[in-house]
């Protein structure tokens, strides 16, 4: 019997599951493929298949209703009331879709850039996508905690096989700060679970426990999603991590496995943990503060491109924490709309980076200066990227922090002043990088503008920006009614 929690799924068949195994099923298939070409072809069906399948779902979503869709549930482990039960909301459906879209450009990228162990690498993709999407569907502690380090295993293998000159020392970083988050989200569920004799997430909601209890459980949570964000001071194991990966691992790390860590917050702490929450939410504001004004001045000061991106990824996603702390109804859509701005700005300009370092062999600034005297194409995708990560009116990011800093304005003056001197910094690096990459001086070099392939992987980003900075209301409208939901149950408990 479906629980109350869940509606029915209106389709003849399991689409959570498909959506969620498929890669993995194409990973399964790429084991018995010989051939570099047969196995990247086949690493982007599946992808695209997974693309498709969460296309479906996001069709068939339903707006109106705050409630889990989709519902699949099946007894996993009956003695220890542990099953698998699947489910989304307008918190999770955009996630999926995200990660449904970057996964093929993460294929596509990888192209030329790979070519060793190809095999290895695409499975390794095709692991990372359902384990990703696996986190988003979950909605049994269990199940969610199999798929959180599921992903682990593949972002290392990234890292450590195909990264750079310092992926030992990256993938080990990254591992252990990782594992080491994951034993607090381990002992939170426990606890929840003796609290409650039950593993199901949506049971574990409003459910009144003592202040005390809220306190430790929430600094559990906290510490596991702070280090994935990455949150101020748990960031140093990312711009290792993103400057030594391959692109496509620093792709997925900037797109995806960083949400997993603000989702986390907007899935458990707030809803689970609720006075908690409110208790140490002055505090998060503070070091989300401090992660977008600190990354931000970090960031004037770097030579790598990709090292820049990897710290303005600390200042972006400071936005997103600082809009789930506020508590506005504003805040939480600013965060929601910046998760996925994020994925799609960073995203793109670390795949602008593997693009160029495939023809310069270098990621410094000084070496890629003057591009826009010989590369027109490229500076104007790299252009359109750069204005999107510091919010220039008329692209996406512009949408997601303006709803932050309206959130954050009508929760304090003081926190909505310190986020927007960030806001200002964010503009002074990027418009510097940007100066140096098209007009910096530089001696004639004989330089391929994008290909074919580098178009594809690029124009379907470069239309997020355009669309959801221009026309945000179908974007909006898919997670409005959850998060007013959400501040509404908040709103009666701070009465």
């Amino acid at each position: 019997m479906m629980p109350s929690y869940l509606t029915m799924n209106p389709f003849g068949f399991p689409i959570l599951s498909t959506v969620t195994f498929l890669p993995l099923a194409g990973a399964l298939v790429l084991l018995f493929l010989k051939g570099d070409t047969k196995i990247k072809l086949t690493a982007l069906v599946a992808s695209l298949l997974t693309l498709a399948v969460s296309l479906a779902l996001l069709f068939h979503f339903d707006q109106k209703t705050p409630i889990f869709q989709f519902g699949e549930k099946l007894p996993w482990i009956p003695s220890y009331n542990i099953n698998y039960v699947l489910g989304v909301d307008g918190i999770s459906i955009m996630l999926i879709v995200l990660t449904a879209l970057i996964a093929p450009l993460c294929v596509l990228c990888s192209w030329k850039a790979i070519d060793k162990r190809v095999k290895e690498f695409m499975v390794c993709i095709l692991l990372m996508e359902t384990a990703m999407i696996g986190v988003f569907c979950s909605l049994d502690f269990i199940l969610f905690y199999v798929f959180w380090e599921a992903m682990l295993i593949p972002m290392y293998l990234l890292i450590a096989v195909w990264g750079g000159p310092q992926k030992d020392y990256a993938s080990l970083k990254f591992f252990i700060y990782t594992l080491f988050g994951s034993v607090f989200l381990l002992v939170a569920i426990i606890a929840l679970y003796i609290m409650n004799g039950t593993f199901s997430i949506p049971e574990a909601m409003f459910r009144g426990y003592s202040f005390h209890f809220q306190i430790w459980v929430f600094l559990a949570f906290a510490i596991a999603f702070a280090i994935k964000v990455p949150m101020f001071p748990f960031h140093t194991w990312l711009p290792a991590a993103h400057t030594e990966a391959p692109t496509a691992g620093s792709v997925f790390l900037a797109s995806i496995l960083l949400k997993m860590g603000t989702y986390g917050f907007i899935r458990f702490c707030l809803p689970i943990v609720p006075q908690a929450s409110f208790y140490f939410g002055p505090f998060m504001i503070v070091l989300s503060i401090v992660a977008i004004i600190y990354g931000g001045l970090v960031c004037l000061g770097q030579n790598d491109m990709k090292k820049l991106i990897a710290y303005s990824s600390v200042a972006h996603m400071g936005f997103v924490t600082l809009g789930i702390f506020t508590f506005t109804v504003f805040g939480f859509l600013g965060a929601m709309l910046q998760m996925l701005n994020h994925g799609i700005t960073t995203g793109a300009l670390f795949l602008m980076v593997g693009i160029i370092y495939e023809r310069t062999h270098s990621r410094q600034i000084f070496d890629n200066a003057g591009l826009g005297k010989f590369l027109p194409a490229y500076v104007g995708f790299f252009g359109l990227f750069a204005c999107s990560s510091f919010a220039f009116p008329g692209t996406n990011s512009f949408v997601g922090e303006l709803y932050v800093l309206i959130g954050t304005f009508a929760k304090s003056k003081t926190a909505g002043f310190f986020a927007g001197v960030g806001a200002v910094v964010a503009a002074a690096y990027m418009l510097n990088l940007l100066k140096q990459i098209v007009w910096g001086r530089t001696d004639k070099r004989d330089l391929a503008d994008l290909n074919l392939r580098e178009y594809i992987t690029l124009v379907p980003l470069a239309v997020f920006v355009i669309w959801v900075g221009l026309f945000p209301a179908p974007f909006v409208k898919v997670m409005e009614t959850t998060l007013v939901h959400l501040f509404m149950q908040l709103n009666k408990l701070s009465h």
